[in-house]
């Protein structure tokens, strides 16, 4: 996912199918006992110095929406993984910056989390050009970052400390061209990109290729920057090109106001978006203007998974509402650092970086997660739609 919009960044208080290769099993064992220990059980209590995990993510601000998911499913983890006897047999402990959603905090944030807190690894961001800012701090260190949901392929070209649980962009923006060609029968589409954000340039880009690869048109191409709150000189001109989607890569609150001003002009196209759309507040500021919308994410909390579900009424409980996918990834992440401490019997940066390279068919709560040559996940997309008000899964698209 995602691109960004200074002071100093705010640090925020720690929290403390088929059958299977044997050699998984271990991992499948305890990741059912971290996700199945009742209320109050607890396995042997964690001991000993804290393994520090550094998070870094936009809890205030103008993304907040997505920092607030992503640090209540790393809490969550960190409870879990700690109620299972932590990490090597020391308790697990986040340490947490918020770099509020600004440019050029991020790096800033993790530098303290590496220089000052002394982090064994790193978990963040879910704004590709907020990780492209502390990507390289981290690979200079030699310290592992692993980001939830950051889909630009740049991220982890950066070197080889950095990681994702996430799809990449050229997946989502094929998935997205082909369901709209293909299963919703669009021939013509316009492009409403912000120019600013590396997330939202990448999949524009491969959205356009495949698209026309296809068969279909693209219209019009269409640019605004983040921040931005009035796209109607954007849709005037949309309007007079007979397109019958909107392809916007971008953020909930610009998908938002989008969809009311375009059914404000009298546009009729389907509003298409990537996995920046998933969020609580896409509902409270597009409202019904964004019936029949379609988008593409990594998890839905609908997904009939043992462990998903299992996830999905521990967070349930805890918050009063189910997980979006950020959450879900970010849970992954912190679990997948723990597991890579446990495959390679120690915390230490180098052999953590060494075990997440290795990994293959870790069992998430968002399904298996393999790494590549490139860091990258291979990992499936989710269609979700907006139907009668509500966000709704359609179907998954494998790679």
């Amino acid at each position: 996912m995602r691109a960004a919009h200074g002071k100093k960044p705010r640090r925020l208080a720690a929290t403390q199918s088929s059958p299977l290769p044997i050699a998984m099993l271990p991992r499948l064992c305890l990741l059912a006992l971290v996700l199945a220990l009742p209320a109050g059980a607890h396995a042997a209590a964690p001991a000993g110095e804290p393994v520090k995990i550094g998070f870094f993510m936009s809890i205030t601000g103008r993304d907040a929406s997505f920092g607030e998911a992503a640090l209540r499913g790393a809490r969550l983890a960190i409870d879990d993984l700690n109620a299972a006897g932590g990490i090597l047999g020391r308790p697990a402990q986040l340490v947490v910056e918020d770099n509020r959603s600004l440019p050029g905090e991020s790096a800033t944030a993790v530098k303290k989390l590496i220089g000052r807190d002394r982090v064994v690894a790193l978990v963040g961001e879910c704004a590709s050009s907020r990780t492209l800012e502390a990507a390289p701090v981290a690979q200079a260190a030699g310290v592992p970052l692993v980001t939830p949901a950051s889909t630009n392929p740049r991220v982890t070209a950066v070197g080889d400390c950095i990681f994702r649980v996430c799809f990449a962009d050229p997946f989502q923006g094929a998935v997205l061209a082909t369901y709209a060609w293909k299963n919703l029968g669009l021939r013509r589409a316009a492009l409403l990109v912000d120019a600013s954000a590396p997330y939202s340039v990448g999949l524009a880009d491969v959205f356009a290729k495949t698209f026309s690869a296809l068969g279909g048109e693209i219209v019009a191409t269409q640019k605004y920057s983040g921040g931005d709150k009035d796209f109607r000189a954007q849709l005037t001109a949309i309007r007079g090109t007979g397109a019958d989607a909107i392809f916007l890569p971008g953020y909930y609150v610009e998908a938002g106001l989008a969809a009311k001003q375009a059914r404000e002009l009298g546009l009729k196209a389907t509003l298409l978006g990537g996995d920046g759309f998933e969020a609580p507040q896409l509902l409270e500021i597009g409202g019904a203007a964004l019936e029949g919308t379609v988008y593409s994410t990594h998890y839905s909390a609908e997904s009939p998974d043992s462990a998903s579900r299992r996830f999905v009424a521990a967070y349930t409980a805890r918050h009063g509402a189910a997980p979006v996918g950020l959450a879900a990834l970010t849970y992954d992440s912190v679990q997948l650092i723990a597991d890579a401490a446990r495959r390679a019997g120690s915390t230490d940066r180098a052999a953590l970086k060494m075990a997440l390279a290795g990994t293959r068919d870790f069992p998430g709560v968002t399904g298996r997660t393999t790494l590549d040559e490139n860091r990258d996940a291979q990992k499936d997309a989710a269609i979700i739609a907006v139907r009668g008000g509500r966000l709704v899964f359609v179907e998954t698209v494998r790679p």
